[in-house]
């Protein structure tokens, strides 16, 4: 089945086409969708991989994308590729061209209020990422995070699960940024080479306005959450060193996670040859509102003394149509002139107008909780 399948996808999108793709056997085998034993699913990957590479020899199939505890099952996958005898050939190894795992957080509801939990998918990276390391074979494969979340039910709204009311808001937004900024940590610890980590987020049709499912976009309209994949869109070039007297170092979030009485504020930043980025974040796992932070940006080395400075802003009032909606008095019915005025909110906003300014000059903030800036420098 899989040979012809394959057969079909190459005389339909063309070889080339489909030597990019990387294909996966099964889900979260390690779960409840496999029903078989392990030996079985290693039987099952080896005789797919078999009919894969008859087909096109230079596919590229990888796995076993267990779920995010899933360390032991995984290495074991691994342990069958590298060394056991092959159920289709009778040789030692299976084909693998990347090693896919997920990732995910473990929000709850205490005394009324949502608390995240950062440190349960930071762990699940870390665990996986410490198994692939350990095989020097392994060294540069491509690593796929097949689902990288805050929590493992997409489909479950806040009216069944209150602890997903984080999607709606600035929650999920600054949850993102910081979250992502420690993956990237990870990744250069155990010098992984990621190829990218899936934000497993659904479109959920004829459904109540912002229900809290994991999406992007409720009935159209964008939530906080796309705007910060809009922010890392305009970060190119390669990261550049960043330091915050306000960020949690990463030890302290794997152990205890991001709970003492001050907020996480940290950053990101990026250089291309024209052009630099910086996110800056203003996280807690608690959903709290509190004081808004001042901060200060220092730039060094840029290497130009004048510079055209763009501040975007995710925040209560800015990228934000959840609170737009709210102030309408959440319409789950709402009409053309207010599905206008949603979808504009939802959109990445521009905080004024681009200025040309000094490149030395520090850039002040009045950054709230839950906010996120992008600094864009160009040249």
């Amino acid at each position: 089945m899989v040979y012809e399948w394959v057969k079909h996808c190459v005389a339909r999108y063309g070889k080339a086409e489909v030597e990019s793709w990387y294909w996966e056997v099964w889900n979260e085998p390690d779960g409840a969708y496999w029903k078989g034993t392990r030996s079985e699913f290693f039987k099952l990957y080896d005789y797919a991989a078999d009919g894969l590479k008859r087909a096109l020899p230079t596919a590229k199939i990888g796995g076993a994308n267990v779920t995010g505890g899933g360390t032991k099952y995984l290495d074991a996958f691994i342990q069958h590729c590298l060394n056991d005898t092959n159920y289709v050939t009778g040789k030692i190894g299976s084909p693998l061209d990347a090693v896919l795992f997920h990732a995910k957080g473990s929000p709850k509801v205490v005394d009324g209020t949502v608390v995240m939990d950062v440190r349960a998918q930071l762990r699940n990276i870390h665990g996986n990422y410490k198994i692939i390391s350990k095989y020097p074979q392994l060294k540069n494969i491509p690593v796929i995070i097949g689902e990288s979340d805050p929590e493992g039910c997409a489909a479950c709204g806040m009216s069944t699960n209150p602890e997903n009311a984080y999607r709606n808001g600035t929650m999920y937004s600054s949850y993102t940024a910081a979250s992502f900024a420690r993956l990237y940590e990870l990744t250069d610890q155990y010098n992984i080479n990621l190829l990218g980590a899936v934000t497993w987020s659904f479109e959920f049709e004829n459904q109540p306005w912002f229900a809290g499912f994991r999406d992007l976009a409720t009935n159209g309209v964008d939530k906080p959450v796309l705007n910060i994949f809009r922010m890392f869109g305009q970060m190119k070039g390669n990261r550049v060193e960043t330091t915050s007297n306000r960020m949690y170092n990463l030890n302290s979030i794997l152990d205890s996670s991001i709970r003492k009485p001050q907020t996480d504020v940290g950053a990101l930043a990026t250089k291309a040859e024209r052009t630099a980025a910086m996110m800056i974040w203003n996280y807690h796992d608690e959903d709290k509102t509190g004081i808004p932070d001042s901060v200060r940006v220092i730039f060094k080395k840029l290497p130009v003394k004048t510079i055209t400075f763009t501040e975007y802003r995710v925040d209560a009032y800015n990228s934000n149509a959840y609170e737009v909606w709210k102030k309408m008095g959440s319409p789950q019915n709402p009409d053309a002139r207010q599905i206008a005025i949603l979808e504009k909110a939802g959109q990445l906003k521009m905080i004024g107008k681009p200025v040309k300014q000094n490149s030395s000059k520090n850039i002040e903030l009045v950054l709230p909780r839950q906010g996120v800036s992008l600094l864009k420098m160009d040249w």
